[in-house]
Protein backbone atom coordinates (compact mmCIF):
# COMPACT_ATOMS: atom_id res chain seq x y z
CA UNK A 1 0.00 0.00 0.00
CA UNK A 2 1.76 3.15 -0.77
CA UNK A 3 1.18 6.42 1.50
CA UNK A 4 -1.62 7.40 -0.42
CA UNK A 5 -3.91 4.82 0.27
CA UNK A 6 -3.81 3.01 -2.85
CA UNK A 7 -2.65 -0.83 -4.05
CA UNK A 8 0.01 -0.67 -6.88
CA UNK A 9 -1.29 -4.02 -8.52
CA UNK A 10 2.01 -4.75 -9.71
CA UNK A 11 3.52 -4.94 -6.45
CA UNK A 12 0.58 -7.14 -5.03
CA UNK A 13 0.79 -9.39 -7.96
CA UNK A 14 4.86 -10.05 -7.13
CA UNK A 15 4.25 -10.46 -3.62
CA UNK A 16 1.41 -12.77 -4.41
CA UNK A 17 3.65 -14.74 -7.20
CA UNK A 18 6.60 -15.03 -5.16
CA UNK A 19 4.93 -16.26 -2.00
CA UNK A 20 3.29 -18.97 -4.39
CA UNK A 21 6.57 -20.22 -5.40
CA UNK A 22 8.09 -19.85 -1.84
CA UNK A 23 4.84 -22.11 -0.51
CA UNK A 24 4.99 -24.52 -3.06
CA UNK A 25 8.97 -25.38 -2.38
CA UNK A 26 8.78 -25.70 1.22
CA UNK A 27 5.74 -28.03 0.83
CA UNK A 28 7.29 -30.21 -1.15
CA UNK A 29 10.34 -30.75 0.54
CA UNK A 30 8.30 -31.80 3.53
CA UNK A 31 7.63 -35.70 4.48
CA UNK A 32 5.00 -37.49 4.13
CA UNK A 33 5.60 -38.40 8.30
CA UNK A 34 5.09 -34.45 9.30
CA UNK A 35 1.81 -34.27 7.25
CA UNK A 36 0.20 -33.65 10.63
CA UNK A 37 1.98 -30.95 12.12
CA UNK A 38 2.35 -29.50 8.84
CA UNK A 39 -1.83 -28.96 8.82
CA UNK A 40 -1.16 -27.59 12.63
CA UNK A 41 0.93 -25.59 11.13
CA UNK A 42 -1.18 -23.97 7.93
CA UNK A 43 -3.88 -23.76 10.86
CA UNK A 44 -2.09 -20.83 11.83
CA UNK A 45 -1.22 -19.39 8.77
CA UNK A 46 -5.01 -19.42 7.93
CA UNK A 47 -5.85 -17.75 10.99
CA UNK A 48 -3.38 -15.05 9.99
CA UNK A 49 -5.38 -14.91 6.93
CA UNK A 50 -8.65 -14.90 8.93
CA UNK A 51 -7.50 -11.53 10.57
CA UNK A 52 -6.23 -9.99 7.44
CA UNK A 53 -9.63 -10.84 5.63
CA UNK A 54 -11.98 -9.40 8.82
CA UNK A 55 -9.70 -6.18 8.30
CA UNK A 56 -10.54 -6.04 4.73
CA UNK A 57 -14.09 -7.26 4.13
CA UNK A 58 -15.39 -5.06 7.30
CA UNK A 59 -13.07 -1.65 6.44
CA UNK A 60 -15.09 1.01 5.39
CA UNK A 61 -11.87 2.68 3.25
CA UNK A 62 -12.13 -0.55 0.75
CA UNK A 63 -14.13 -0.83 -2.07
CA UNK A 64 -16.79 -2.92 -2.58
CA UNK A 65 -14.92 -5.36 -4.86
CA UNK A 66 -12.03 -5.52 -2.49
CA UNK A 67 -14.74 -6.13 0.29
CA UNK A 68 -16.02 -8.96 -1.70
CA UNK A 69 -12.33 -10.79 -1.69
CA UNK A 70 -12.03 -9.83 1.27
CA UNK A 71 -15.08 -12.00 2.19
CA UNK A 72 -14.22 -14.88 0.04
CA UNK A 73 -11.02 -15.05 1.38
CA UNK A 74 -12.34 -15.28 5.29
CA UNK A 75 -14.84 -18.01 3.74
CA UNK A 76 -11.77 -19.85 2.56
CA UNK A 77 -9.61 -19.62 5.80
CA UNK A 78 -12.18 -20.64 7.56
CA UNK A 79 -13.11 -23.54 5.80
CA UNK A 80 -9.43 -24.63 5.72
CA UNK A 81 -9.23 -24.35 9.39
CA UNK A 82 -12.09 -26.06 10.44
CA UNK A 83 -11.41 -29.11 7.69
CA UNK A 84 -8.12 -28.76 8.77
CA UNK A 85 -8.79 -29.37 12.66
CA UNK A 86 -11.36 -31.91 11.61
CA UNK A 87 -8.92 -34.21 9.28
CA UNK A 88 -5.77 -33.49 11.70
CA UNK A 89 -8.66 -34.92 14.91
CA UNK A 90 -9.39 -38.03 12.72
CA UNK A 91 -5.73 -39.27 11.89
CA UNK A 92 -4.76 -38.17 15.68
CA UNK A 93 -8.05 -40.78 16.60
CA UNK A 94 -5.72 -43.40 14.44
CA UNK A 95 -3.53 -43.29 17.17
CA UNK A 96 -5.68 -44.29 20.13
CA UNK A 97 -6.50 -47.28 21.43
CA UNK A 98 -8.70 -48.59 23.95
CA UNK A 99 -12.52 -47.62 24.77
CA UNK A 100 -11.94 -43.32 24.06
CA UNK A 101 -11.41 -44.30 20.66
CA UNK A 102 -14.65 -43.10 18.60
CA UNK A 103 -15.71 -44.45 15.28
Amino acid sequence: MTHSGHVDPIAALFVFTLATFIGIGVIRRVSRLLHTPLMSLTNAISGIAVVGSIMVAGGEGFPDHIRLLGSIALFASMTNIISGFLITDRMLRMFKTGPERKP
